[in-house]
């Protein structure tokens, strides 16, 4: 065979690359790792953020209570008190029973609220602190920032709880609930102080 002719034929035999194919599986894999670095970055920011969200629900017979929250924690701070000390919920003034987003609750069917009548319904929630008792709100205003003041003339509910001083301290706000004579006992505990609203189906 003449030499230009074998050549010829190795030239045909050699693969050839195609490199916009190859280019564009570098991309693929460069936004591949991105995503999974967002996603990574994403979950530890969730873990690891001072407020965490978080959830409770409890069913008892016909009645489910779900509230979603955020948790701040007290690292080191004075949270409830006067005022003049500096405390982060002064007595008196608003609290959205949390951080970040506004306090929901939802209610599967009619029930009483610390002895009050609420309708079935998904409510924002929120609170006075006091020495002796907190202020407990139920609003129909959805939607808003917990930063947000609460429009008043949307209060379905406001009602107190006497408050009791625990002997230990919870660091990071916790809202639990317990089941409790044929109805749902809901807990709020934070710092060293510890309410308990009793809610009942009607």
């Amino acid at each position: 065979m003449p030499f230009a002719g074998l050549f010829t034929k190795c030239q045909d035999s050699i693969p050839i690359f195609d490199n916009n194919a190859t280019i564009m599986n570098k991309k693929v894999l460069i936004g591949i790792v991105l995503l999974a670095t967002i996603a990574a970055g994403f979950f530890i920011y969730r873990a690891t953020r001072p407020s965490p969200p978080g959830s409770v629900e409890l069913t008892v017979g016909d009645l489910t209570v779900s509230v979603s929250y955020s948790r701040p924690s007290v690292r080191g701070r004075l949270i409830f008190g006067p005022e003049e000390q500096k405390a982060l919920q002064p007595f008196g003034t608003y609290w959205r029973l949390g951080a970040n987003k506004a306090t929901q609750i939802t209610l599967s069917s009619n029930v009483t609220f610390n002895g009050q009548p609420v309708k079935a319904g998904t409510y924002r929630m929120y609170a006075i602190p006091g020495a002796d008792s907190f202020e407990i709100m139920l609003n129909t205003e959805l939607g808003k920032s917990g930063a947000e003041m609460p429009d008043h003339q949307f209060d379905i509910l406001q009602t107190k709880v006497p408050v009791a001083t625990a002997s230990t301290s919870v660091e990071k706000f916790t809202i639990s609930m317990a089941e409790a004579q044929q109805g749902i006992d809901a807990v709020f505990e934070w710092s060293t102080i510890r309410f308990v609203i009793p809610i009942r189906p009607q």
